[in-house]
């Protein structure tokens, strides 16, 4: 399922986050599986994705990856993922931490045009907690 595109944690961490909407099909559904949080169709995730705060430093460790072809066209995958992510990042590194989330996605991919993309991601968190604000936390 190669593809010539960034997959989405590059696409988050850095590329232009908006363009992730790019790696999924026109109805493409990216949901979480607690807290009732759906968002549907290319232009709602471009939207979403686009939102992501200016001064964000995330990365995301993706691992453990298991993707089963179904068909020609389709196939789903399972994928764990650890995410670190800071708000009020300016420049250089930031100071090891805790991850913010680890969980795995569950996804469903669909062939068109000669490229795979996302039908849907379900996101499941083991462990989660808010997002660290570098200035509010230099302040403490």
């Amino acid at each position: 399922m190669a593809d010539r595109l960034r997959p989405t944690p590059q696409r988050l961490d850095l590329g232009e986050p908006g363009d992730v909407a790019d790696l999924f099909t026109d109805s493409g559904i990216w949901e979480w599986a607690e807290g009732n949080r759906r968002i549907q169709g290319r232009d709602a995730l471009r939207s979403y994705f686009a939102g992501r705060p200016a001064d964000r430093l995330s990365r995301r460790i993706c691992t453990n990856v298991l993707v089963t072809i179904t068909s020609e066209a389709t196939a789903t995958a399972t994928t764990y993922f650890t995410t670190y992510r800071v708000d009020g990042h300016t420049s250089g590194f930031a100071a090891p931490r805790a991850p913010t989330q680890v969980g795995h996605y569950e996804d469903t991919f669909l062939k068109a045009e000669d490229r795979w993309l996302l039908k849907s991601r379900s996101l499941y968190l083991a462990f989660a907690g808010p997002t660290e604000h570098l200035k509010a936390a230099a302040n403490e």
